[in-house]
């Protein structure tokens, strides 16, 4: 029997277990080591008070059937599927799973896609749509700019050497500095020209004007190419009734009972290399320190911090120093629990309470570090514990570990948060009726300093036999739930097949077809 160590209970890491567990036949004993003790990542949901907050925002979508068909035979639709497969950018129908099952607090919901750009004290589509309400907001002259912005765009290309250019081709300087400019600095602290065009590449693909315009002349001739449709244009997405963090404890517990062992508060501090392999991993615990030997490693931890943990053997100094320089941000969500909102839902789309629908608002205002809102009553009304009354709220802040405003006490971050979201007339401070704050370190691998050698730290990492590096953190890339979930899937496939080559796992989210615009986080 062969002893495999996974290194976080995150999506990627809970995933590896319970593929590697299915069929099992006694080959392999699986130990999840997690630091904290929730599983998830940052795809946990927090309770508070009765209410539950989604950290960042995750779109149960994928353009992959074996991930969807994975969650949804964890977590049913509810009752009958009656949603529109086109909306979903399905090609083709899901296999039906049948009826609902027996636990109805265990389904997965069916969700109207709203997400829009607040800037200018106007809502503007997201992705922004060229349509007369958007021409409106931006007034006439502004849109004529913005158009023959873009046809020079059309005709100039500029090399893509940064993310700034990136934008440029796609959409027009105007649109550019309008849109996507400001709030790209807010997410990493870095002007979009210090910024890989990687990151594009990866996240905004294929979206850009003639995509949208594409896309609006297929609805209005009653058209949709499902197999083509941008994942940031789908109109329907999937949600786990009590938030993305139940999905994931229903996978933990289903680890557990395919035989593999979860050990909380277990934080990896140390690898041990030896004649080229791992050997073990030295844990912190509640009990203090442990030594965990295993045959196969697969660790979602952060990649800088899996190569600076290493000890024995270590790798090269340039190979540490490229894992060292890998930059991050981090993430703080202030969850604020109003009676209402002072904004108005002037579009036809009927919600509880009649708020305006939006599951995220982009705040592109620049005069304020807010970056987006979350209105967890939209994501599910389940998510609040009185969603006739109230509105729970989540302000999400991108930051460094360790800068003045990760450095807040709750209280000077809390009103912080609502004075900014007064200013910007959303709110009256002195409405606010409850209040959470969370940080999460390393929410965020950023695609600048010492990534643009990440392939020679790849290469180094594939010379251990026994190590598979699984995940968002894990392989420093922008992963959504599903891309980790494939690495996870991908990696379970080689060690049952004994295949050594880790080409395929570390090409998940490489396919330029396959990502999305902004992200699950």
């Amino acid at each position: 029997m062969k002893k495999i160590v996974i290194i976080g209970a995150g999506p990627a890491g809970l995933t590896a277990g319970a593929e590697l567990l299915k069929d099992n036949n006694g080959e392999f004993e699986v130990t999840i080591l997690e630091e904290s003790d929730v599983f998830g990542g940052i795809s946990r949901t927090v309770r508070y008070n009765g209410n539950r907050m989604d950290i960042g925002g995750h779109r149960f979508f994928s353009k992959s059937d074996e991930v969807m068909n994975w969650w949804a035979d964890l977590m049913p639709l509810q009752g009958k599927p009656s949603f529109d497969d086109a909306k979903l950018g399905r090609e083709k129908p899901l296999a039906d799973k049948g009826p609902a099952p027996d636990d109805e607090d265990v389904v997965m919901l069916v969700r109207d896609r709203v997400s829009r750009i607040y800037y200018l004290n106007h809502f503007f589509d997201y992705p922004i749509s060229m349509k007369m309400q958007t021409i409106k907001n931006m007034g006439f002259g502004t849109t004529v700019v913005a158009g023959f912005s873009y046809l020079k765009s059309a005709i100039f290309k500029k090399k893509e050497t940064n993310l700034e250019n990136f934008y440029i081709n796609r959409f027009g300087k105007k649109l550019y500095s309008m849109f996507f400019e400001g709030y790209t600095e807010k997410l990493w602290g870095r002007h979009p020209s210090e910024i890989s065009a990687d990151w594009g590449s990866q996240r905004v693909k294929g979206l850009s004007i003639r995509a949208l315009l594409k896309d609006m002349f297929n609805k209005a001739f009653g058209k949709k190419d499902a197999k083509n449709v941008e994942t940031s244009l789908i109109e329907q997405f999937w949600y786990p009734k009590f938030g993305p963090g139940q999905l994931w404890e229903l996978t933990a517990d289903l680890v557990k009972e395919r035989g593999g062992n979860i050990l909380i508060n277990h934080s990896v501090k140390g690898i041990e290399i030896a004649d080229g392999k791992v050997k073990s991993v030295t844990c912190s615990t509640p009990d203090g320190e442990k030594v965990i030997e295993g045959d196969i490693f697969i660790s979602s931890m952060p990649v800088k911090d899996l190569v600076e943990g290493m000890t024995g053997e270590k790798p090269a100094k340039d190979i540490v120093d490229i894992a060292s320089g890998l930059p991050y941000r981090d993430f703080v969500t202030v969850g604020l629990l109003v009676n209402k909102l002072n904004l108005k839902n002037e579009t036809d789309i009927k919600t509880l309470g009649n708020i305006v629908p939006d599951c995220w608002i982009y705040v592109q205002e620049t005069n304020v570090k807010l970056g987006r809102i979350q209105i967890f009553n939209n994501w599910s009304p389940y998510m609040v514990k009185n969603p006739e009354e109230t509105v729970w709220i989540g302000m999400e802040y991108f930051c460094t570990e360790g800068d003045s405003f990760w450095n807040m006490s709750d209280d000077e971050c809390i009103k912080f948060a609502a004075a900014e979201l007064e200013k910007m007339g959303v709110i009256k401070a002195g409405d606010v009726l409850d209040s959470h704050r969370e940080r999460v370190k390393k929410a965020y691998p950023a695609y600048f300093d010492t990534y643009k050698d990440m392939d020679k730290l790849i290469e180094a990492l594939n010379k251990y036999d026994n190590l598979y590096c699984i995940g968002r953190n894990g392989q420093h890339r922008y992963n959504n739930m599903d891309h980790s979930m494939l690495t996870a899937m991908r990696t379970a496939d080689a060690i049952k097949s004994g295949k050594s080559d880790k080409t395929e796992i570390w090409n998940i989210n490489s396919e330029k077809e396959y990502h999305e615009t902004k992200s699950e986080s």
